[in-house]
């Protein structure tokens, strides 16, 4: 029951959960992999959709779509925020992984420009919204299960378990890459090989849906579901009673979506149609640099409920600061150089990463937690994280790479500097 997850015991000898968590991960997994795919295949399936001979034109226009999509997450986490602060996490969590399964198989099953032109973009727009929508309540609804559940001294374990889960999805569709380019020719990857990943994405949604009906709802929503219900204009509550939070939520999330976008979505394409890199180098790269992600998520995790949340953030943001510009020259048509690309940034990720959903957990109260997460996490995701394999697409495009990586050092500043101002939160109770 719930009340045996919340149970606190002594020091390291506490129990994790593990049936539990992997429950609500796995969910969360299958939501990443059918969004990651998209950006992982992008580059064969984009003259499927768009018109035209320029392959820069049309790769700008399918990542124009994948980023629009990001435009509709902070709906999403608003919606599907405020209907889990009201109705329960469990519920919300159902809700977002059908929405995302749905997506990926219409996307499979899409006619092309060539079948029924301008109408296959507008589909294909159309599928990414409700994806969009989805993953924006799932980050926060996923977020405020795991904080919820966890004992106060070991919220950074818990939280661990978020992104060892997307990590593994993530991996899991890089490593569907490399068999894919291994396997089938371009002419058969742009003709119909893209369309596996997205058919085998949805196939997983009706897993995930079925592990998560096994969840029971957190004692913490229960206890505060009246006031929840209670509470009127919540995203305003949020600006009005906790604007610093907002703040630093949005600060951090500037930075963190950028280093995901940019390592998991935007260095593939960019690689291959601008550095001339082999395919199956780049996704043998990124699979090693994930599978080191996943490696280092849960010693990460527990090691911010001995030294503090703080000191992780602060060093993830000065080495990001400092690094990506020199890592950027790294991206090139050498299999060595594009592991050290991966492992770095993503080892560096998983610093902030691992305790992601217990920061934002940390910073809202219960009644307010999935509508404030839902809303401005995902504005901010949509700004900066969205638009991420668009910029450095068009930037490369006009001859510009190095803008794009001197954009995610100042990105990196800006955070480190607002991460100075939080408050330690380790070991403290959830409001």
């Amino acid at each position: 029951m719930a009340g045996a997850v919340r149970q606190e015991q002594a020091g390291d000898q506490h129990k994790l959960p593990v049936r539990t968590l992997v429950s609500a991960s796995i969910g969360n997994a299958v939501e990443w992999f059918d969004w990651t795919v998209y950006a992982t295949f992008v580059v064969f399936f984009a003259g499927q959709f768009f018109p035209g001979d320029n392959e820069a034109l049309k790769l700008i226009g399918a990542t124009s779509t994948y980023a629009l999509a990001f435009f509709f997450r902070p709906l999403g986490g608003l919606l599907l925020g405020r209907f889990a602060d009201l109705k329960g996490r469990k519920a919300g969590m159902l809700l977002t992984i059908l929405l995302m399964a749905g997506g990926s198989m219409v996307i499979a099953i899409l006619p092309t420009y060539e079948q029924v032109g301008w109408l296959a973009p507008i589909l294909l727009l159309l599928a990414r919204v409700a994806q969009g929508m989805s993953l924006g309540g799932e980050v926060s609804n996923a977020s405020a299960y795991l904080g919820e559940i966890a004992p106060p001294a070991h919220r950074g374990r818990y939280s661990s378990f978020f992104y060892v889960s997307t990590g593994s999805a993530l991996l899991a569709a890089s490593l569907l890459g490399v068999l894919l380019t291994s396997v089938l020719s371009d002419d058969q990857l742009e003709s119909y090989g893209w369309r596996i990943a997205f058919f085998i994405g949805g196939v997983l949604g009706l897993v995930g849906m079925w592990l998560r009906r096994s969840l029971v709802e957190t004692e913490q929503f229960e206890e505060n579901a009246e006031k929840a219900r209670a509470t009127k204009n919540p995203l305003l509550q949020t600006i009005k009673h906790h604007p610093r939070a907002v703040l630093q939520l949005c600060a951090f999330t500037l930075l963190s979506t950028l280093s995901y976008y940019t390592f998991f979505s935007a260095l593939t394409p960019f690689a291959i149609s601008f550095r001339d890199a082999d395919e199956t180098d780049v996704f043998i790269a990124l699979s090693i640099g994930t599978a080191l992600f996943v490696v280092l998520c849960y010693p990460f995790g527990k090691l911010s409920d001995h030294i503090g949340r703080k000191p992780q953030l602060l060093i993830w943001s000065g080495a990001m600061a400092v690094l990506i510009v020199p890592l950027s020259f790294l991206v090139q048509d050498n299999l060595a150089s594009l592991i050290v690309v991966f492992c770095v940034g993503l080892g560096l990720y998983a610093l902030m990463a691992s305790i992601a959903p217990a920061i934002m957990s940390e910073l809202f109260p219960t009644e307010l937690r999935a509508t404030g997460i839902g809303a401005w996490y995902n504005l901010t995701v949509a700004l900066f994280g969205g638009t991420a394999p668009l910029v450095i697409t068009a930037l490369s495009d006009a001859g510009r790479p190095l803008w794009f990586f001197i954009y995610v050092a100042v990105a990196a500043a800006v955070a480190f500097g607002v991460i100075l101002t939080l408050k330690e939160t380790k070991g403290t109770e959830l409001r």
